[in-house]
């Protein structure tokens, strides 16, 4: 019953826009930090971005600075996530994850995740 649901993702040419989104249900995300991982064929999952509860703090990865940018919509119970600027190598499934704590790049560190969105970058 409680889940996050991810969507926004599809197959975008390089230099295009995209942006995710993360939903909650059966439950308020105003007191998780959220995080989105991705996670390539063949390849590790790795972190990608995350927003503190109090919506003070954000990070990125290096390969995202500049061109990614997390918010939270607290009344639609929302996070998004504008990527810009799309490249290849961007192709992944996204996962939003939610923690009681604060952002963590260490994934078990999360008490919820979405399924995932998948983000295909090609001509």
């Amino acid at each position: 019953q409680l889940q996050l649901v991810e969507s926004g993702g599809g197959l975008v040419q390089p230099g295009g826009s995209l942006r995710l989104s993360c939903a909650a249900s059966g439950f308020t995300l105003d007191y998780y930090a959220i995080a989105w991982f991705r996670q390539a064929p063949g390849k590790e999952r790795e972190g990608v971005s995350c927003i503190s509860s109090s919506n003070v703090r954000t990070y990125y990865a290096n390969f995202g600075k500049g061109r990614f940018t997390i918010s939270r919509v607290n009344a639609k119970n929302s996070v998004y996530l504008q990527i810009d600027s799309l490249k290849p190598e961007d192709t992944a499934v996204y996962y939003c994850a939610a923690a009681r704590s604060s952002c963590s790049k260490n994934g078990e560190r999360y008490d919820y995740w979405g399924q995932g969105t998948q983000v295909t970058v090609s001509s």
